[in-house]
């Protein structure tokens, strides 16, 4: 099924695999995907309207990494 031509295939093959679920599982789907949405946007707002914010981040993940309070990613997920 072929929603808009910009879709990506994996998107594609994921709203195929919602389709087959049934109307209360679709809407579930959809409400944690547009959740996840709206809570992106959130982030981008604050960060957007107030650049300090990011800024500030960055730097204490800076300085934690500088004093050697950080570790690989891979570590923490591997």
């Amino acid at each position: 099924m072929r929603y808009l031509e910009s879709m990506t295939g994996l998107l594609e093959k994921a709203l195929q695999r919602i389709e087959a679920l049934s109307r209360e599982e679709q809407d579930a789907m959809a409400s944690q995907i547009l959740e996840t949405l709206d809570d992106e946007e959130a982030w981008s707002r604050q960060f957007r309207d107030k650049p300090e914010v990011l800024r500030s981040l960055a730097q204490e993940a800076l300085e934690e990494h500088r004093r050697g309070e950080t570790r690989p990613l891979d570590e923490l997920i591997g």
